[in-house]
């Protein structure tokens, strides 16, 4: 007689992982794993090399619940090579197990970062040129949003990164109602952040840096107007139609202006 069955992959009794599958030079590598059952005083082994050279090699101790963390930041002399990073992790428990996990890296010299103006298409008010600097993706378009007094970068995230544009306060700006600086409200896909603004104030621009993740898509910049005349235009049509409303109401009291 034969007998068939069926053979069930055996999960490994150790995991490893890193926050990220890409990182650049200043980063902070965060590598994190669970080991199914976690026995007192075995901790696990880390080693992390690139192109089989080690670069960093550790003990960590493993909480009760099995899991465990630690952290290393991409810099000094190991770290000047550009490639795939290997993480390896091993548990000697059993004859021992170990398991593995990589990322990209590149070093400060190979980050590509791209500077320069775009045009942004202001209707029958012609154009006005925003100057950017991006690292980690790449900006396909800029729009302006007369309704929301926004201005909309669109752009394609290729990695977490950072935009930082140069606004000139004639097209567009954020003002208190005693015309100091108010902070623009910025939205990533639909989603609030803070940036971070180095201006000068009483400049004739402001600079604001905004940081993204991979994937994300749409960047509102939200102030208090965009293209003045925009504004203008606005404001013209809302007391229009407060006037209009006002005499309809007083047309059906049967008030005579």
């Amino acid at each position: 007689m034969i007998f068939t069955g069926t053979a069930f992959a055996q999960e490994p009794p150790i995991s490893v992982q890193t926050d990220d599958n890409h990182y650049d030079e200043g980063d902070t590598i965060v590598i994190s794993g669970k080991v199914e059952t976690p026995i007192d005083g075995v901790n696990v082994v880390l080693q992390l090399f690139s192109e089989g050279n080690m670069v960093e090699i550790a003990q960590i101790i493993v909480a009760k619940d099995g899991s465990y963390s630690y952290t290393v930041l991409a810099e000094g002399p190991q770290w000047k090579k550009t490639g795939t990073y290997l993480v390896k992790a091993s548990y000697e428990v059993g004859g021992g197990t170990a398991v593995e996990s990589e990322f990209s890296y590149s070093p400060k010299s190979e980050i590509i970062l791209t500077t320069t103006n775009f045009e942004v298409d202001a209707g029958s008010h012609g154009t006005f040129d925003v100057e950017y600097t991006i690292k980690g993706g790449t900006l396909k378009n800029m729009m302006i949003d007369a309704e929301t007094f926004a201005l909309t970068a669109q752009i394609d995230a290729t990695d977490e990164g950072i935009i930082t544009l140069d606004l000139p306060r004639e097209f567009i700006g954020a003002e208190k109602q005693n015309g100091k600086d108010d902070t623009f409200i910025v939205l990533i896909d639909g989603i609030e952040i803070n940036p971070k603004e180095t201006s000068l104030v009483g400049g004739e621009s402001r600079v604001i840096s905004i940081n993204f993740l991979q994937g994300d898509s749409n960047i509102e910049i939200i102030g208090t107007y965009v293209i003045p005349e925009f504004g203008n235009i606005v404001m013209v049509i809302l007391i229009m139609g407060i006037m209009i409303t006002i005499l309809i109401s007083r047309n059906k009291l049967g008030i005579t202006i």
